[in-house]
Formats: structure tokens, C-alpha cells, sequence
């Protein structure tokens, strides 16, 4: 009776443990290090060997969460809750109340090459530490045929995509799905595998107001705006918008997203559409920020969703004096802006060690000099 008895008391604990909703955290998966940088296309790279599949992290892990104290949900004060559906008035992206709004963070390096980094505590640690809003999720198309890419394996790379998404939601953080189209470079290469791609995403995720969709990061290698990259934007923007009425979408420019003129002189007919600058605070300095400022006074909505410290290869030394005028000049003009990278590639764009661990709580021992910068400016300014 005794042994009975225990066994009632033990079930009847468990049952009160699970309608309480006991928090579990997810487990992360060991890291790949040393794949392509994403940069060759600017520079130089050269291409990654591993075509094998990887384990996605399982998205519901046994083990108890060890967030720092306090609510990891949504809660009021956090930026969702807070600021709701986003919106473009004008040059500005707007909150639900029709005030400008920044969103300012971190982009990841390609998903399913460090997918240990998208988890509860990184994500965490990016909100309540280094005071950032939002997450670009960066989802590689095709890296030079590398079986980790969408085109090679899309179940895995949308699976990481989604817990990335999932978790930004729990978290009340904004996030943005990149369409990570550095190779081939011409959008237009896969429209259709666009279209089925954003169709779903967007019925998934159409009532959240978490959500922003980059649809083409980077177009280079020739593509031009009126042959290419508004023709690709005009049949992809419908097929979002008859989903989600209200998203923001980013549209990626010309040149690797320096051309943002280029879409000045022939915009798209749609609302709550922003323009992608990207730039690398070494290479672009005086003569985009320049274009930047002649581009936004007459009237393009602009939105960095990458930039570096360095230089446009990833590598080199970071210029950090470069880097402030930058993002001093993009705070004075309420652009929103994500730092490359949240990764630990040995890479001088990459803000972690590989002695950092993913699993956010970083100190600065664990940060390369980029990260450690970067973590400061979000938390000063």
C-alpha cells in the first residue's frame, strides 16, 4: 500500500509539473567549423567539401532550461509586445503605434552550417545582454552545389530555420527570414523554388507580427535591377502578401546590395517594402554612405540587414572608426541594421571564440574583437 501510495503522489506531481508548462530548453548540436564564409562572391572563396547531412538539433530537448532568471517568454516590455506589426511610412520603419522604430541585432552565419547557435540561451542572451531586438535568420540557397543548402536538403535547412523563427517568437523578438541568395547570384536562377518556399513560410507564419522576409540578400554577378531583381521581386512579393497582408519585405539591391539607387530610380508598387544596403566598414566608406543619405532624402526606405566591421571578404582587420560613422549616421537616420555574424567561424566578422560556446552568456574572453565591440555598441547606444 505504501509503494502505491508513492506511485499516486509521483504521478500526481508530474501531472501538475506538465499543466504548469514547465520550460524545457533546446538542445543544441555540435558545430561544423571552417565552412565557406558567404564572401567569395565579394572577394574571393573557395568552396566547401562536406556534402554530408547534419543532425538538426532536436527541437524538444529532456533537459531542464538554465535561462538567467527571469521570463523567457512574452511578456510585456519586451519588443514585440511592446512595438507589434511593423510597418514603412515613408523612409521609416514604424511600430504599431505609428511611431519610427529601429530594429537593431544579429544575423547568423549560414544556418545549417552552425546551427548550435540557434538556440533559447543565444538568442536570450542577444535580447537581455547586448539590448537587441531582432535576429536575421540566414538561410543559403546554393553555396556552390554544398549538400547543406536549401537546394540540397530543404527539409533540414527549413527545420532550422523554423526553430530559429519558433524561438524568436517565445522570446518576443523580431526575426527576419533571409532568402540567402549569394550564389547563383541572379534571383531569378530559382523564382519557382522561391515562390513555394515564401507561399509556405508565409501561411506558416501569417498572424505573426514577429516576422520580416528578405527575399534575395545579395544579388551580384550582373544582376541588374531591371532585368532581374524587380522582375523576381514582382512575382514574389504577391505570393507573400495574399498570405500576409501586412509584412515588411526587404528587397535586396544590386552589386552584393550597394546599388540601393538603382531601385530609387524605379521602385516597387507596393506597400511596407524596404531596400537592402549591405556594407563592410573597411571596404564602403564615404562614397555609399554618401549614396545612402542622397537615396534616402529622396524618399527610398532603406534597411541594412548586414554589415561588418571589416572588410567586404570577411577577413582582414576590423576598422572600427569606419564602423561608428556608419552606424552613428544610421541611428541619426532610424535605419535598421544586423551585425555579421552570430558564429565562431574563425573569421574576422565573426563575433564568437571557438572557445565561446554557443549557448550565449558570453563575457568578453569568449567574444573575438568584432564581437566585443559590436556587444558594446548595442548596449551604449
Amino acid at each position: 500500500m505504501r509503494k502505491n501510495f508513492g506511485k499516486i503522489v509521483l504521478t500526481a506531481i508530474m501531472s501538475i509539473a506538465l499543466l504548469c508548462g514547465c520550460e524545457r530548453n533546446f538542445s543544441s548540436n555540435s558545430h561544423t567549423n571552417n565552412h565557406s564564409s558567404g564572401y567569395s562572391s565579394k572577394e574571393s572563396q573557395s568552396s566547401s567539401d562536406e556534402s554530408s547531412k547534419w543532425d538538426i538539433p532536436d527541437f524538444f530537448s529532456s533537459s531542464e532550461s538554465s535561462l538567467p532568471s527571469g521570463d523567457s517568454g512574452n511578456s510585456a516590455g519586451t519588443p514585440v509586445s511592446t512595438h507589434g506589426q511593423l510597418s514603412v511610412n515613408g523612409t521609416n520603419l514604424v511600430d504599431k503605434n505609428g511611431n519610427p522604430y529601429q530594429l537593431r541585432g544579429m544575423s547568423t552565419h549560414g544556418l545549417t552550417w552552425f546551427p548550435d547557435f540557434v538556440n533559447e540561451q543565444a538568442f536570450l542572451t542577444l535580447r537581455d545582454d547586448w539590448n537587441t531586438n531582432v535576429v536575421r535568420l540566414a538561410m543559403y540557397v546554393d553555396e556552390w552545389n554544398n549538400g547543406q543548402c536549401y537546394m540540397n536538403n530543404k527539409q533540414g535547412s527549413r527545420d532550422i530555420l523554423e526553430k530559429g523563427v519558433e524561438l524568436c517568437i517565445k522570446l518576443d523578438m523580431y526575426a527576419i527570414i533571409d532568402w540567402h541568395v549569394l550564389n547563383p547570384g541572379d534571383p531569378l536562377k530559382y523564382t519557382n523554388e522561391a515562390i513555394e518556399f515564401f507561399d509556405s513560410i508565409s501561411k506558416k507564419y501569417s498572424d505573426s507580427p514577429n516576422v520580416i522576409y528578405e527575399i534575395c540578400n545579395e544579388p551580384n554577378s550582373g544582376a541588374s535591377w531591371e532585368g532581374s531583381i524587380k522582375p523576381y521581386a514582382e512575382k514574389v512579393i504577391p505570393v507573400i502578401r495574399a498570405n500576409d497582408p501586412d509584412a515588411v519585405i526587404i528587397v535586396g539591391t544590386p552589386t552584393w546590395s550597394q546599388d540601393i539607387d538603382r531601385a530609387l530610380s524605379n521602385p516597387l508598387s507596393y506597400n511596407n517594402i524596404m531596400y537592402a544596403l549591405h556594407f563592410y566598414a573597411d571596404t564602403h566608406r564615404d562614397d555609399l554612405r554618401n549614396r545612402l543619405k542622397s537615396c534616402v532624402n529622396g524618399g527610398l526606405p532603406v534597411f541594412v540587414s548586414e554589415f561588418g566591421c571589416c572588410d567586404a571578404s570577411g577577413g582582414g582587420g576590423n576598422n572600427f572608426s569606419e564602423t561608428e560613422k556608419w552606424l552613428s549616421l544610421l541611428d541619426e537616420l532610424n535605419i535598421s541594421y544586423c551585425n555579421w555574424a552570430l558564429a565562431d567561424k574563425n573569421e574576422t566578422c565573426c563575433a564568437i571564440l571557438g572557445s565561446g560556446g554557443a549557448n550565449g552568456g558570453w563575457n568578453d574572453s569568449q567574444l573575438s574583437e568584432s564581437g566585443k565591440w559590436i556587444r558594446s555598441w548595442f548596449k551604449n547606444h
